[in-house]
C-alpha cells in the first residue's frame, strides 16, 4: 500500500510502498478515505519526540482518520465490514502504523466510532483530535449564556471548533484574528468580536469588556498575560502548559486540557456536525503525495483545518 512515512531521523518524510497491515486481535482494518494534519504529526516527523517515544521505522505519520471497515480482527466487537468509521490513532510506543496510508489497523476501542448519516468522510477526517481538544476545553470552562470568553488561537483547527462550541452556549466570543480575512473567518464561526493578536490584545479586550472576561480558552499566546484579563474567579482552559500559580487573578481556576478523543466525545462532535450546528472548516485538501506541502502550510499558519484525501 502507499503511505506517507518517516524512514529515519536523517530524512524527510516521503511517500513509500509498504506492506498492508492486517487486523490483529481486537482491531479493525480501515480502508482510509480521509485524514487531517495536526501539530503532533509535525512533532513526530521532525524527531522532536525522540527520547520520549520509541520510533519503529518506517513510521507512518497521521493521527486523524476516516474510512470504511475492511476487516474485523478476532475479539473486536461493535463493527462490521462496510461500516463508515472515524477516530484518532493513539500514541503507543513504539510509533509505527498511523493514518496517512491506504489502510490502517486500529483498535476497535476506545478511539473509534461510526460516522453518522449526513457527515461525509472529509468532515469526519478533520474532526477527531482538534474537535476533542476544543470540546473538552469548552467543557472545562463551562461558559454560560451572556458571559464573555476570549479564544486565543481562534483561527487554528482547535480554535475554530472552540469558537463555534462556545457561541452555541450563548456566550459572547472574543476571538484573536488579524483584521481582514481572519476576522471574517472567526465572525462567520460565531465570534462577536475579533482582536488583532499582532497588536495589544489586552488593550483591545479591555475596550470590549472593561471589567474582564469570565473565561479564556488558551490555544496560543502568553497564557499568563491572557489570564490577567479574567474577572476574579474566572476560568482558563489551556492545551499548553499552564498552572494556577501563573495567574495573578484571585480564585482563578486553570484546567489543563489533553485531548481525549474517546467514543463518547467523538459521538458528541459527529452529532453536532450531522445536525448542522458545527462546521468543519477545511482550508485546503492534499493528496497523500502532497502531505509535505501540507506540513509546510500548517507550520506557516492556516485558518481551520488542512485535510488529507486518501482515495
Amino acid at each position: 500500500m502507499r503511505a506517507f512515512v518517516l524512514l529515519d531521523f536523517e530524512r524527510q518524510p516521503t511517500l513509500a510502498d509498504i506492506p498492508t497491515p492486517e487486523a490483529g486481535p481486537g482491531e479493525v482494518l480501515v480502508r482510509m478515505r480521509a485524514a487531517s494534519v495536526n501539530g503532533i504529526d509535525l512533532s513526530i516527523a521532525s524527531g522532536r519526540l525522540r527520547g520520549m517515544l520509541e520510533y519503529d521505522f518506517p513510521v507512518v505519520l497521521g493521527k486523524d482518520f476516516a474510512g470504511t471497515v475492511e476487516a474485523v480482527g478476532t475479539g473486536a466487537t461493535g463493527f462490521a465490514a462496510g461500516d463508515r468509521v472515524f477516530g484518532v490513532v493513539s500514541d503507543p510506543s513504539p510509533l509505527s502504523s498511523r493514518s496517512f496510508a491506504e489502510y490502517l489497523a486500529v483498535p476497535a476501542e476506545p478511539n473509534l466510532t461510526r460516522i453518522p448519516e449526513g457527515v461525509d468522510f472529509a468532515a469526519a477526517g478533520v474532526l477527531g483530535l482538534a474537535g476533542s481538544a476544543a470540546l473538552q476545553a469548552v467543557d472545562a470552562v463551562a461558559p454560560a449564556a451572556g458571559e464573555a470568553v476570549l479564544v486565543s488561537g481562534a483561527t487554528g483547527g482547535v480554535g475554530a471548533y472552540a469558537v463555534q462550541l462556545t457561541a452555541a452556549r450563548g456566550a459572547s466570543v472574543i476571538a484573536t484574528a488579524k483584521p481582514g480575512d481572519e476576522a471574517d473567518f472567526v465572525r462567520d464561526l460565531g465570534a462577536s468580536h475579533g482582536v488583532d493578536y499582532t497588536g495589544d490584545v489586552a488593550g483591545q479586550v479591555r475596550e470590549i469588556r472593561p471589567g474582564g472576561v469570565e473565561a479564556v480558552l488558551h490555544f496560543a499566546g502568553d497564557g499568563a498575560a491572557l489570564g490577567e484579563l479574567l474577572v476574579p474567579g474566572g476560568r482558563l482552559a489551556s492545551t499548553l502548559i499552564m498552572s494556577p500559580d501563573q495567574l495573578p487573578v484571585p480564585n482563578a481556576r486553570v484546567s489543563s486540557v489533553f485531548a481525549n478523543p474517546d467514543t463518547a466525545t467523538l459521538d458528541r462532535l459527529a452529532a453536532e456536525v450531522a445536525a448542522g450546528r458545527l462546521k468543519t472548516p477545511i482550508e485546503q485538501t492534499y493528496a497523500l503525495d502532497r502531505i509535505g506541502e501540507a506540513f509546510a502550510a500548517f507550520a506557516a499558519g492556516t485558518r481551520g483545518k488542512l485535510a488529507v484525501s486518501v482515495s
